[in-house]
């Protein structure tokens, strides 16, 4: 088997991979994910032991123990190009054998929740509630510099696609569904599709000093229904997250506290109580 170049993957000389500065023991199978730093502290106080911390960039780890449970929850920062470095060095290290720098020839599947926080896009969704991630839709391209396009449902995207009539000149979009058993682990919550973005103003429709060049974007996200499923809420990591676990292996899933309705134009009066509840409530279900 041919070696994996210097270049394309970058491990340390301690044998730790380069952005994360993990080595293999320090992550467990199930791992949240978050945005924000300060919200691995407030996972890992939780825990009854915490055995590693590690911190290189915005990309802060906390491994530990949560009832007899091996836990990692860690700080993606914001945006897909996150998810990107932070999937593929998470799988490197479970799946690629750093000696030798050759691909394992068992791989190992990893559990990676994202817990984020987001703005419904349908009126029906209350401030403070948790929604979890049934398909994540992709406006940010990324899948589409990758040869693989099995997990992207072909159906449901090309629904989509005909129904918005999104601009040539932008990346096009698609959509991954999240894993079953994950699904299932976490059934209860509310679900829907949840739209990634490339960016927080005009990618979502906001226009501050500069006017968004996608005209009633909102009315068209929101009017979308395919079989039931609808467009319920913006993000920006969700997309790179399914595509990029699921294609590399892992059981992926998205579960998000509503802090913000943006068609009622409601906002969370106390979102990190919020927050603390979902986290208590995942804490207990992985």
């Amino acid at each position: 088997m041919k070696a994996i170049q210097d270049t394309e993957l970058i491990i340390t000389k301690d044998k730790k991979i380069y952005h994360l500065n993990l080595d293999k023991k320090q992550i467990a199978d199930d791992i949240i994910l978050v945005g924000d730093q300060d919200r691995v502290s407030q996972i890992s106080k939780y825990f009854d032991e915490i055995t590693d911390k590690i911190q290189h960039r915005e990309f802060l780890t906390h491994t530990g123990i949560y009832k007899g449970k091996r836990i990692t929850a860690l700080s993606t920062g914001i945006g897909c190009d996150n998810i990107d470095i932070v999937v593929n060095e998470l799988d490197a290290l479970v799946n690629i054998d750093f000696e030798n720098r050759i691909i394992n020839s068992e791989k190992k599947k990893l559990n990676l929740i994202r817990l984020g926080t987001s703005g419904a896009l349908q009126s029906d969704i209350p401030v403070d509630s948790f929604l979890m991630s049934k398909y994540a839709l992709g406006f940010d391209g990324l899948a589409h510099f990758h040869e693989d396009d099995r997990c992207i449902d072909k159906k449901l995207t090309e629904s989509f696609n005909l129904h918005a009539n999104w601009p040539k000149n932008l990346a096009k979009p698609y959509i991954v569904k999240a894993s079953e058993n994950l699904l299932e682990k976490f059934n209860g919550f509310t679900e829907g599709i949840t739209a990634t973005a490339s960016g927080f103003y005009a990618p979502q429709g906001r226009e501050v000093r500069l006017k968004s060049s996608i005209d009633n974007m909102h009315e068209t996200l929101t009017s979308f229904n395919y079989d039931g499923n609808k467009i319920t809420n913006f993000e920006m990591e969700s997309s790179a997250l399914y595509y990029l676990g699921q294609t590399l292996g892992h059981n992926t899933l998205t579960i998000c506290a509503i802090i913000g309705n943006r068609i009622n134009k409601t906002q969370s009066s106390d979102y990190k109580s919020t927050i603390d509840k979902l986290i208590i409530e995942v804490l207990e279900r992985i």
